[in-house]
């Protein structure tokens, strides 16, 4: 049996490197979507409706009966939404903000098929507390570049900067991809990976993930189970 063509929507090389630890073949189509909050659009909504229309609208180039897998993420400080740093000072500012407080990110992943107009899709949040790095390294992570195409200016992965103290949540999700929300969509379907994708999530992460048990095996939506 022919395997489905499946398409990232997405030219993140965070996101093509955790979808790769799936196993899966896929290829690389990005959208182009405009990103502006809705007014009064809370965090959770904007990832859920940024990832549906990415799917849309890589799906319009896409063969009919291909699955599109698109992303979404944002950082959220007491409800108020911080994109991508339009430049340094930007980026200094929500850093600073951000500093050895707690605050939330938001991804959503959306599985969209052309032929039937099936969406699926799902918000994983995590709960992040930064550590109380100094004016220093914020002005030498910018130096970097890193922060510039990231929501809330930062990325969890970056070495060098090391700037998230606590997780309370999903890892992949904070590098931009939930893996774990992805395969229940994916199984949900019956596209489940060959792989054990909890456990080459977390041993590529090195990271014991709290959550990933009670999101597979979340059966009220009627999805099976996917055992760890």
């Amino acid at each position: 049996m022919q395997k489905p063509v499946l398409i990232l929507a997405s030219n993140s090389p965070r996101r093509r490197q955790l979808l790769g630890l799936t196993g899966r073949e896929f290829l690389v189509r990005p959208s182009d979507v405009d990103e502006t909050p809705l007014p009064g659009e809370t965090p959770d909504a904007y990832v859920l409706r940024l990832a549906e229309d990415k799917a849309r609208a890589t799906a319009e180039h896409a063969p009919a009966e291909a699955w599109v897998i698109a992303s979404d993420t944002t950082v959220a400080l007491e409800g108020r939404i911080l994109g991508k740093p339009e430049d340094a000072a930007e980026a200094r500012a929500m850093l600073t903000a951000l500093r050895d407080r707690m605050h939330d990110v938001y991804t959503a992943v959306a599985l969209f098929h052309p032929a039937s107009g099936q969406m699926l899709s799902e918000v994983c949040h995590t709960g992040v507390h930064m550590r109380a790095y100094t004016d220093e390294e914020i002005e030498a992570y910018i130096a970097t570049g890193d922060p510039m195409d990231k929501a809330g200016a930062y990325g969890i992965q970056h070495a060098g900067f090391s700037c998230v103290d606590a997780l309370d949540g999903c890892y992949a999700s904070v590098m931009g991809l939930p893996l774990c929300h992805l395969e229940r969509l994916m199984r949900g379907v019956g596209l489940a990976a060959e792989v054990d994708v909890p456990e080459v999530c977390q041993r590529f992460l090195a990271y014991d993930c709290p959550v990933f048990s009670s999101i597979l095996q979340d059966s009220a939506s009627g999805r099976e189970a996917f055992s760890s």
